[in-house]
């Protein structure tokens, strides 16, 4: 299924994290680059969690993180996050569209 987001130009790899931190699905991804992108998603439910408190919302729709290594699109799909790296935010929609697709939310 997430390598399908693989075929979308400009997108680097891909995973799907579920809510405890465990890699469910990747593609695309060295060993290396999963514990990094594991630590992006941390970092992003925290972000996220303080925004949810403070602003009294209990949904979001994503998180874009615009990091050293290029883009990091956060998509939330029940309670697990799908990461999607891709090469520059110019490519933003491109992306949006095919996890969308993807997801079933299109």
């Amino acid at each position: 299924m997430i390598a399908e987001l693989l075929s979308v130009r400009g997108v680097r790899h891909a995973a799907l994290v579920s809510a405890d931190g465990q890699v469910v699905a990747k593609a695309g991804l060295g060993d290396e680059q999963t514990a990094a992108e594991l630590t992006l998603v941390a970092a992003g439910r925290a972000v996220i969690g303080s925004l949810q408190s403070n602003l009294k919302s209990a949904g979001w729709q994503e998180l874009l993180l615009d990091v050293e290594g290029g883009p990091v699109l956060l998509t939330p799909h029940g309670d697990q996050i799908l990461l999607t790296a891709f090469d520059e935010v110019s490519s933003l929609g491109r992306v949006r569209f095919a996890v969308r697709r993807l997801l079933g939310n299109a």
